[in-house]
């Protein structure tokens, strides 16, 4: 299927068309929610219509990578690296929890290329 009509799909809100009716590594409905939430939040310029479908696109994109267990402790790790002082030490300081946080950075970057969202709005 090419891009056009991949793009296209997405859009109209029809994922499960582009990619298949059953996801192997499932992610609970309140994760995808709240991915899809926080996806919008970072690009407040764009359409919300739009962006709810790109967004729900990318963590479709990402539950075909990997599976839930994984993305908890990945975004976890990601979210958790912007505590500050001694208890996000840890944190910075932890080359494997770093190589984590790089992986899911990079799964995100592609889930978000392939769905066509550019990068944050700055606020």
């Amino acid at each position: 299927m090419n891009k056009t009509v991949r793009l296209l799909l997405c859009l109209l809100g029809l994922p499960m068309a582009v990619h298949g009716a059953t996801h192997a590594n499932d992610f609970p409905t309140l994760d995808r929610v709240l991915y899809v939430q926080e996806c919008i939040a970072a690009h407040p310029d764009a359409g919300h219509f739009e962006m709810a479908s790109k967004c729900s696109c990318a963590v479709d994109a990402l539950a075909r990578e990997i599976k839930y267990a994984e993305y908890v402790d990945l975004s976890t790790a990601a979210k958790a690296t912007t505590i500050g002082g001694e208890r996000g030490g840890y944190i910075r300081d932890s080359e494997k929890l770093q190589a984590d946080i790089k992986r899911y950075k990079a799964l995100q970057a592609k889930a978000n290329k392939g769905c066509f969202i550019g990068p944050p709005t700055a606020r």
